[in-house]
């Protein structure tokens, strides 16, 4: 039987492959709606349909990721929370800009009646 912080560590992956993949559709069945997203940008709160506005027709896309440090905890059986660093790679939608960042993220899960899903997204850049 896997444990419970291998599949919250595979959905938190799959969510950013479908960045990597630009499958919004993908990403869209992981979220709340709404869900949080608190960056260097500010802090956002986004449905579904604005989610795969920001997505398709952003201005930049994650090209590649590399997680490390990742720990998992489980508050409640219905909450979990994913702390780790990413390396990732992103670039302008038309190629012309390509940028290595580090960040150190955090995603909350909460169980609902469809699954697990993501609630509040946050990264920080690793200080240099």
């Amino acid at each position: 039987m896997r444990h419970k912080s291998e599949t919250l560590i595979d959905l938190e992956t799959s969510f950013w492959k479908s960045m990597v993949d630009q499958n919004s559709e993908n990403a869209v069945a992981l979220l709340c709606e709404p869900a949080l997203m608190v960056s260097a940008h500010g802090a956002m709160q986004f449905n579904h349909a604005q989610y795969r506005q920001m997505a398709d027709h952003g201005s930049m896309i994650i090209e590649a990721f590399e997680f490390s440090e990742m720990r998992v905890m489980f508050p409640s059986e219905t909450t979990a929370i994913l702390s780790y660093r990413v390396k990732q790679r992103v670039a302008t939608r038309e190629q012309k800009t390509k940028t290595q960042q580090e960040m150190h993220d955090t995603s909350t899960w909460i169980l609902t009646p469809q699954g697990w899903r993501c609630a509040i997204h946050t990264e920080t850049p690793v200080a240099r």
